[in-house]
Formats: C-alpha cells, structure tokens, sequence
C-alpha cells in the first residue's frame, strides 16, 4: 500500500532526525500486536460512522503515557487528515522499514514440532554463512509438513519437509514413463 509506506517513510526519517529511532520501533511494535490481537480496534478505525474526536479520544485513552510523544503526535496527524484507517499498514510498513535501515533479516523456520536448540542454532549459522548481518529468527510449528523444516529467508524457501518430499514422489511416481499407459 502506497500510502502506507509513504508514511512509514516520513516517520522513519523524522525518528531518525530527532534520535527517536528505537523508541517509534517499540511503539509500533506494541501498536501493531493491539491491532493484531484486537479485531474490534480495526473496525473502530476504519469505521466511518465513529467521528474524528471519537477515534482521537480512544487512540489518546489507549496509548497516552504509553508511547513516545512523537508516535502519538503522529496518531493525531493521521486522526485529523482522516487517515486513521492506515494506521495498521502503517505500522506494518514501519516495521518492515525498520529493518531494511538496520540490516535485520527476518527468517521463519516452519518444523512439525518445535526446534530444539541444537537444530535452532545449526538454523542461523546457515543464514549467517550466506553473509547475513541480524537475524530475526521466527519459529512456527505445523504438524501437516510430517517432519523435517521450511525455511523462509526473505523472498526464497527452501523446503526439506517430509510432505515436499512425498508429494515429489507421487509426482514422479504418477510421471514414470516405464510404465506403459493401455
């Protein structure tokens, strides 16, 4: 979304000029977890009914004393132009932003159960090996891929699970061209 990273842009800037980098991350952080954890918050915003002093009391109720006075002068700005209903995607963009400025790389390793520490640590010297600065390791379990791992560095996956590799034989079972067809 265009405007939401235009926005996140302008705030990184501004963070960064007034030594506030670390601090509008954190907020954005928590901002981002009420939104994701809170339905109910994300139909108030983006609701049209619910006027602009409504929304700037609420977001002021929410986060007043709990955030940066830069971040919440910001939530103002955003209420008054009407634009509130970004602030989601906002903080989102912010986030991945955030990053890409500090070099964190983030990767999400999916296993059946979850890793021990002795596969979680041969995990990140394989990223940190294709010369990755920091890294943000994110752990899922699913028990559907059987065993083994899927690993998303950025945009690539590399895919060592036991359902991949099932799923690539029934595939070369299905195309044997021994076998003929009556």
């Amino acid at each position: 979304m265009v405007v939401a990273t235009r926005y996140a842009k302008s705030l990184i800037d501004f963070a960064l000029e007034k030594g506030q980098l670390e601090a509008i991350n954190d907020d954005m952080q928590m901002f981002k977890s009420v939104c994701d954890n809170n339905r109910d918050f994300i139909i108030f915003l983006n609701s049209p009914l619910v006027n602009t002093d409504k929304k700037l009391s609420v977001l002021n109720a929410l986060f007043d004393k709990k955030v940066n006075a830069l971040t919440l002068a910001f939530f103002h700005l955003l209420a008054k132009k009407r634009r509130e209903t970004y602030l989601p995607s906002i903080a989102t963009a912010f986030i991945d932003q955030y990053k890409t400025h500090k070099k964190i790389l983030t990767v999400v390793i999916t296993s059946a159960v979850g890793l021990d520490d002795v596969i979680r640590k041969k995990a990140l010297e394989l990223v940190k090996s294709q010369g990755a600065g920091e890294i943000e390791l994110i752990e899922k379990t699913n028990p559907d891929i059987i065993g083994g791992f899927v690993l998303n560095i950025g945009d690539r996956q590399i895919d060592k699970s036991v359902s991949r590799q099932l799923a690539n034989l029934k595939k070369n079972f299905s195309e044997n061209v021994f076998i003929s067809k009556l």
